[in-house]
């Protein structure tokens, strides 16, 4: 599962290696204090944990660097906005 921080997908995806590390350090803190994981996943490994939830866009940093969650309504959101019908000209 660590291998996941050296490939750069991963890395891109949250915005780089700091805020890599930083989310997942912030992550970690909130898990360590009883925060419910996000992801289905056989382990009790909190950096297994992180890196699944990275890795499923279930959390990012916000622009105040705080972590942050999707919510099932973000993603619907975010389908809907993905499905919306192309608008030609001759329309309006």
């Amino acid at each position: 599962m660590l291998e996941e921080l050296k490939d750069e997908e991963t890395v891109n995806k949250v915005g780089g290696r700091f805020k890599l590390s930083t989310l997942i350090q912030k992550r970690l803190v909130q898990l360590n204090q009883g925060s419910r994981a996000l992801v289905n996943i056989d382990t009790h490994d909190k950096m297994s944990i992180v890196l699944k939830e990275i890795l499923q866009d279930k959390i990012f940093l916000n622009t105040d660097n705080e972590v942050e969650q999707v919510t099932e309504l973000d993603l619907d959101a975010t389908i809907a906005a993905a499905e919306a019908p192309d608008l030609d000209a001759s329309d309006l």
